[in-house]
C-alpha cells in the first residue's frame, strides 16, 4: 500500500512524524480519511480522536481542535493537543468531566457556557480513547 508523510504537531511537541498509510480525523462535518495521494487541501479538525494506519495497523489517538493542511508530499496536522492512550491521565479526565459537567448546569454567560461544552468535548474524548485502548 501506498504511503505519504505524516507530521502531528501540537505547542508543546511534535507528537508523530513518520510515513503512514492512511490517517482519518475528525472534521466539523463527520470523519475524513486521508490516504497517499489525496488531493492538496487545508480543514479544520474538532477535538475527538484521530486514527493513524501504520505497517497495516490502526492507532487511535487522542485530539484537541486545530487544522490539518495536506500537501502533494507532506500532511501536517496542527492540534492543540495529541495523547496516546496510555499518556491519558483517566482520573484527570474523569475530574474534568465532572467539572465541565457542573459548570453546564450553572448555565451562566454563553461565553462560560461555550468554553465548559469544550471542556466537556475534551474530556469526553480523552475517555473514549482511553477506555478504547484498555479493551
Amino acid at each position: 500500500m501506498s504511503t505519504y508523510h505524516l507530521r502531528i504537531m501540537t505547542p508543546e511537541r511534535e507528537f508523530f512524524n513518520g510515513q503512514v498509510e492512511g490517517l482519518i480525523i475528525n472534521v466539523p462535518d463527520g470523519e475524513f480519511g486521508i490516504f497517499a495521494g489525496h488531493m492538496p487541501m487545508v480543514a479544520p479538525v474538532v477535538v475527538g480522536s484521530i486514527r493513524i494506519k501504520i505497517d497495516g495497523e490502526w492507532k487511535e489517538a487522542f485530539n484537541s481542535d486545530g487544522f490539518i493542511e495536506v500537501g502533494h508530499e507532506d500532511t501536517v496536522l496542527f492540534t492543540q493537543a495529541c495523547e496516546w492512550p496510555e499518556d491519558i491521565d483517566v482520573v484527570r479526565a474523569e475530574e474534568a468531566l465532572k467539572r465541565a459537567q457542573e459548570k453546564l448546569r450553572q448555565q451562566k454567560s454563553i461565553v462560560e457556557y461555550k468554553g465548559s461544552k469544550i471542556s466537556l468535548a475534551r474530556a469526553m474524548a480523552r475517555l473514549r480513547v482511553a477506555n478504547h485502548k484498555l479493551k
